[in-house]
C-alpha cells in the first residue's frame, strides 16, 4: 500500500473508532499489509484484497485470554 492509501485507512479508523492515537504503519517488506497501533501498542494488520477491480481491506486483532478482564 502506498502512504496515500495508508493515510486514508488511518483517518478512516481514527474516525470510526473515535481513537486519535491510532496510527497505521508500512510493514517492512510487504506491500500488501499494515500495522494497526494504539500509542505504542501493537493491535493488529490490515490486509488489501484486490480482486476482480473490486478493493476491500480485513482487520486482523489477535486477543489474548490473559488480556481479558476478569
Amino acid at each position: 500500500m502506498d502512504k496515500s492509501e495508508i493515510k486514508r485507512i488511518e483517518a478512516y479508523l481514527r474516525d470510526k473508532f473515535r481513537l486519535p492515537t491510532l496510527s497505521v504503519f508500512a510493514r517492512p517488506n510487504k506491500d500488501d499489509s499494515v500495522e494497526v497501533n494504539i500509542g505504542e501498542e501493537f493491535i493488529g494488520v490490515i490486509f488489501k484484497d484486490d480482486e476482480d477491480g473490486e478493493v476491500s481491506y480485513a482487520f486482523q486483532m489477535a486477543i489474548l485470554d490473559i488480556d481479558l478482564p476478569d
